[in-house]
């Protein structure tokens, strides 16, 4: 490794280290810091020379348009200071997302000055993809903050920095920030995963309740994926309705016998994959299918077990033990 970039890593560290974890943070002239930029480095070479011009010719009006250059940048290094000095920040904890998709962190910025915060730009430190807003006057702004995460797991929101370059862009002024906040990363879906497994066949008292209740009822117990032939009175339009407004085409259609004698399990050791990531992979898009279709699914992966169930507090569960197995 470069020897300047791990001094450069173990310094970052070190300054990270000392900004205590939370998920609102309040902007003062201890945690704010001010550098010119290279505009501001050019801008502060022109006056020099100017200077040394205007005294090597006697200028007066030189002398005049030096300082007045001068005075102009001092004032524009203290309004760009103030920009963020006095702002608060507040991160809202943010949703699950799925490994290698965009992800979103929300801020409120809030202003409790009567007047206007121009140009504040927020970012996950080191990315580069900056959000820019204004903040009123005795007010509040949302800045949307992308990040990607690329593994999944429960992992805690990267430091955010903050900054402006108003009025003048000759300096920067920024700060660092580490939320305390977590963010659980489920596992990335696979693209084009094969179909459902075959469902598991019920015990025998399993298998004679649900016989009975579907006697006792005079309804289809169960549903599956919409083959070409199947009436259309065994299709299931309100799930198709549901499916339509996603922008999904996929139709199921009523099955009462397969409802009856199995059930559907996505064991880890069906999926036929060798290697851990893939199997939580194409296990996560089996979630996604099986909960567009509407059945009840269980789940089995690394010694633990969800039992049959649908609804989308029963897939967060499932996505929840894949994330974190």
């Amino acid at each position: 490794m470069n020897p300047v970039a791990a001094l450069r890593g173990r310094i970052d560290r070190w300054f990270l280290s000392r900004r205590p974890p939370s998920d609102t943070l309040e902007l003062t002239q201890r945690n704010v810091y001010i550098v010119p930029t290279r505009a501001g480095w050019m801008l502060g070479a022109t006056l020099l020379v100017l200077l040394i011009a205007s005294i090597n010719y006697q200028l007066n009006l030189g002398y005049l348009l030096t300082f007045l250059l001068a005075g102009s940048v001092g004032v524009g290094m203290h309004v760009s200071h103030a920009t963020l000095r006095g702002l608060s920040m507040h991160l809202i904890a943010p949703e699950a997302q799925y490994a290698r998709a965009a992800a979103v962190f929300r801020v409120v910025l809030h202003n409790a000055r009567r007047s206007v915060r121009y140009g504040i730009g927020m970012a996950v430190r080191g990315s580069g993809q900056w959000a820019w807003t204004d903040v009123p006057a005795e007010g509040s702004a949302t800045v949307e903050i992308a990040f990607q995460p690329e593994t999944r797991g429960l992992h805690p929101v990267p430091p955010l920095t903050a900054e402006t370059r108003f009025p003048l862009g000759t300096f920067r002024v920024w700060t660092v920030w580490r939320p305390a906040a977590q963010m659980l990363v489920y596992p990335a879906p696979e693209l084009h995963p094969p179909p459902l497994p075959p469902g598991e066949a019920l015990s025998g008292q399993a298998a004679s309740a649900a016989l009975l209740r579907s006697q006792g009822a005079g309804e289809y117990d169960g549903v599956r994926a919409y083959r070409r032939g199947d009436p259309l009175k065994l299709v299931v339009w309100k799930k198709a309705a549901k499916a339509q407004a996603a922008g999904s085409e996929d139709l199921v259609s009523r099955d009462a016998q397969q409802a009856q004698r199995e059930e559907l399990w996505l064991d880890a050791e069906a999926t036929g994959l060798p290697d851990l990531e893939a199997r939580l992979s194409r296990l996560c898009a089996w979630v996604s299918m099986a909960d567009r279709l509407g059945v009840d699914y269980g789940l089995r992966v690394a010694g633990r077990t969800l039992k049959p169930s649908q609804g989308e507090a029963h897939r967060r569960a499932c996505l929840e033990v894949l994330a974190t197995c």
